[in-house]
């Protein structure tokens, strides 16, 4: 089975590739690119993309928005993570936590599984863990190098895509994509 997977990010689409491929799903990145509304929710911004990407694509897709949520920093950057980490980087983040001793946090993602003049369906992963001192290891993407998730002591940018996925919130709505595609 094909399934397009509507990102521009490569990382995203080779941990999904990596993922889905144990079940025999082609997954082919389209950059077809959608408006990310500014809204209090993950789930509000995956619902608004598939609904933008079926007026004009007529093939089974995902989408995924994912988001960082730092509790020293009062859930910031959450929805906004990727505006923010293309404005100031994980070298930003740390420095907004110099003066935080709570460095606890969460990455949050939703993959939104589309098909022509169907309602989403949506897939939640969460990994708890930790922003660390300083940015560690040259794997992954984003926020890696500074998230160690819960139990670990490395960052996700010092783990292979193999392993990440098996802690990452994406590993984590992915799997849940997996058995609803497997059904």
């Amino acid at each position: 089975m094909k399934l397009y997977f509507i990102t521009g990010n490569k990382g995203k689409q080779m941990e999904a590739k990596e993922k889905l491929s144990k079940i025999n799903i082609d997954v082919v990145q389209k950059n077809l690119g959608y408006p990310e509304i500014q809204a209090d929710s993950l789930e509000e911004v995956a619902c608004y993309g598939v609904k933008h990407i079926q007026e004009s694509f007529d093939k089974l897709f995902i989408l995924e928005d994912a988001g960082l949520f730092i509790d020293g920093l009062k859930g910031f950057p959450g929805v906004y993570s990727a505006y923010v980490f293309h404005t100031i980087g994980c070298k930003g983040i740390l420095k907004l936590m110099e003066k935080t001793s709570n460095r606890k946090a969460v990455f949050r993602s939703i993959f939104a599984y589309g098909q022509p003049g169907e309602k989403p369906v949506l897939f939640i992963g969460e990994c708890p863990g930790t922003i660390s001192e300083t940015e560690k290891g040259s794997n992954g993407f984003g926020y890696d190098p500074i998230f160690i998730p819960g139990g670990k002591t490395r960052t996700f940018a010092e783990m292979q895509t193999n392993e990440k996925n098996n802690y990452s919130h994406r590993g984590k709505s992915l799997e849940k994509l997996m058995n609803f595609l497997e059904q």
